[in-house]
């Protein structure tokens, strides 16, 4: 078991808390306890935190069966340090009222069982390609689409483009996804040019986060000959400050036919940061656009205040 760790989203903004661990207890690639609908993301947390097995409300339900209207289950995947509950309690339950099948992966687990979104991208994708093919056994659809945020974007981007998953996904939706990488305000450069800096963030927060710093070998790799593939549909959302990737462009693709949004184009006054993503109306509208392009309508643009909710997310994390 790994000894008293630092909280992703401390890490970036320099808070200088440290955190025990709880007990090792590894939470299930497709957790199925029921769970209640949450307003926020720190507020998702702090539940996930106590009831690691909580599933997204309305997720992974096996007996779940495709409709003309909806044919694809949607294939949530959460981002690191995270869960399927912690990240998406909020954008399951909207997309189950919609009519979608949804199901949601716990990937990646760390050795001690307490994190997710830890290990390495080539192999928490693999168990991702795994999920999917029992979701279309199990729903008897002939594709998924799969909404992903930040690692979890990449994890999904990984499958599609890499693991043959284009013959098994539509549509791939990237929140917040660090395409060509994030620079953390700097904090990245400086992790790579310190010798054995690189190792150390992989040891406290796993190979898979490391692989997201600008300028990776992995990402190299993954965008080595275009960042998509053909018959896949690509939707990227980002907002222009976002905490983690820097320049915010690195959030897009850059291939033609990719679809790209930020956010403060359709909502000025939206200036919604990467932690809180996944809970804002508007990022949850243009996901939902994305995926239910037949029933598409503009968001509701509320005022977001620059690092709103950024500070409860950090103490919820700790």
């Amino acid at each position: 078991m790994r000894g008293p760790r630092w909280s992703l989203t401390t890490l970036v903004i320099a808070a200088a808390v440290t955190v025990v661990p709880p007990t090792a207890q590894a939470t299930p690639l497709m957790p199925i306890a029921s769970a209640p609908e949450q307003p926020d993301h720190a507020d998702a947390i702090r539940y996930a935190a106590l009831n690691r097995d909580a599933a997204p409300p309305g997720s992974n339900d096996m007996s779940c069966r495709a409709t003309a209207q909806h044919p694809d289950p949607v294939v949530l995947v959460h981002g690191t340090d995270s869960t399927a509950y912690s990240d998406w309690a909020g954008f399951s339950p909207i997309l189950r009222a919609a009519g979608f099948c949804v199901f949601a992966i716990n990937y990646g687990a760390s050795p001690d069982g307490t994190s997710n979104g830890y290990g390495a991208i080539e192999d928490s994708a693999a168990q991702l390609k795994s999920m999917t093919r029992s979701i279309l056994d199990a729903t008897g659809a002939a594709a998924v689409d799969v909404v992903g945020y930040s690692q979890g974007a990449a994890v999904a981007r990984y499958f599609v483009n890499r693991l043959g998953g284009d013959a098994m996904v539509r549509r791939w939706v990237g929140m917040a996804s660090p395409t060509y990488g994030g620079t953390m305000y700097g904090a990245t450069p400086v992790v790579q040019a310190v010798p054995g800096a690189t190792r150390l963030v992989a040891r406290e927060f796993g190979p898979g986060l490391t692989q997201l710093m600008a300028g990776s070998d992995f990402l190299d790799r993954l965008n080595a000959d275009g960042d998509t593939v053909p018959g896949v549909e690509y939707t990227s959302i980002a907002t222009r400050v976002d905490e983690v990737i820097q320049p915010y462009t690195n959030a897009l693709l850059r291939d033609s036919g990719a679809h790209n949004i930020v956010v403060q184009d359709v909502c000025p006054d939206t200036e919604v940061a990467h932690f809180t993503f996944t809970y804002d109306p508007t990022v949850l509208r243009l996901a939902l656009n994305a995926l239910d392009p037949a029933n598409a309508r503009p968001p509701t643009c509320v005022p977001v205040p620059l690092g709103t909710g950024i500070l409860d997310v950090v103490l919820a994390s700790n």
